[in-house]
């Protein structure tokens, strides 16, 4: 969000995901895997779904298992989109 803020001068509306930290191994990158709930269309019965994002930010303060809070930006490299809120 302060990336967000400082270049553009204004907060995005871009919905806010909460996930957990799966990797940290990168330089200036975490890998966040985010779990939904999501109902079958033909037999109504609800599974769990999970998909992973690549979420940019500057420091390494963030350790496997922490549960962080990220939003979508404008795009940093080919996979990351999303940037950290919390």
């Amino acid at each position: 969000m302060q990336d967000t803020i400082i270049k553009t001068g204004k907060i995005s509306k871009a919905p806010k995901l909460k996930g957990v930290v799966m990797s940290n191994a990168m330089a200036k990158t975490i890998v966040v895997a985010v779990e939904t709930l999501k109902t079958h269309p033909k037999y109504l019965k609800k599974y769990c779904s999970t998909k992973r994002y690549k979420v940019h930010t500057e420091d390494k303060k963030y350790a496997v298992g922490d549960v962080v809070m990220f939003q979508e930006c404008r795009p940093i490299s080919r996979d990351k989109r999303h940037i950290v809120v919390t």
